[in-house]
């Protein structure tokens, strides 16, 4: 291989999943993404709090009942406000531009709040609190050490829109080291696959009515 294969953490969670069906959706890129309802309440959520927060525009009517949750993380979290900011970092874990070619990984946060040497990083959920996953808030808290090397603290946390809960993990400066070291062992299975070609099928109740491989043989509607 020329060079290593770029990831996100949406991409290498796709990958844990199945490598299969991470192949034929990112890269072949066979099944353009559908767009369901819940994706774009999503979208329009994340779009609505970004003119918000940012720019002081009203939010939409279906988004009124979060107005006051939103007011409350910008009043207990005063700082430097920015909203879906784009992080990207090179293989020596480096800042890199999001869209250059020496990009190893990319990250959005939907709401970063830097305050001197501290920092406070959100991702919006407007799924099930069920499914919630710490290893987004991980990767942003490393990507703000790197990008802000003042920020010696990163509190993050995942808004639950719908559920209206609101988990929440600190990170350390220190940290970094040990953490990178999970991500690196997942990464290094993915690029393996990558150098290999093989990317076996992992199937689980995902197959029955989640998935588009249609050519797989674990997929139900086979």
């Amino acid at each position: 291989m020329s060079r290593s294969p770029s990831w996100s953490f949406s991409s290498i969670k796709q990958f844990d999943n199945c490598p299969k069906q991470y192949y034929h959706l990112k890269v072949l890129k066979e099944y353009p993404m559908e767009e369901t309802e819940a994706i774009l309440y999503g979208n329009r959520f994340h779009k609505a709090a970004e003119e918000y927060l940012r720019d002081g525009t009203d939010l939409p009517k279906e988004f009124e009942p979060y107005r006051a949750a939103l007011d409350k993380i910008v009043e207990k979290y005063p700082g430097e406000i920015h909203c879906e900011l784009k992080f990207a970092l090179d293989e020596n874990l480096e800042p890199c531009s999001f869209k250059s070619k020496e990009a190893w990984w990319r990250g959005i946060a939907d709401l970063l709040i830097i305050n001197g040497d501290r920092a406070f990083c959100v991702d919006y959920k407007t799924g099930s609190a069920k499914y919630a996953d710490q290893g987004q808030l991980e990767l942003m808290a490393l990507a703000v050490f790197k990008h802000y090397p003042q920020v010696k603290e990163v509190k993050a946390g995942l808004f639950f829109v719908v559920g209206r809960s609101f988990p929440k993990v600190k990170y350390k400066f220190e940290q970094q080291d040990m953490l990178w070291i999970k991500w690196f062992k997942s990464y290094g299975q993915l690029r393996t696959a990558h150098e290999t070609g093989v990317f076996n099928p992992r199937p689980s109740g995902l197959c029955k009515k989640h998935c588009p491989v249609l050519e797989c043989v674990h997929n139900w509607r086979n």
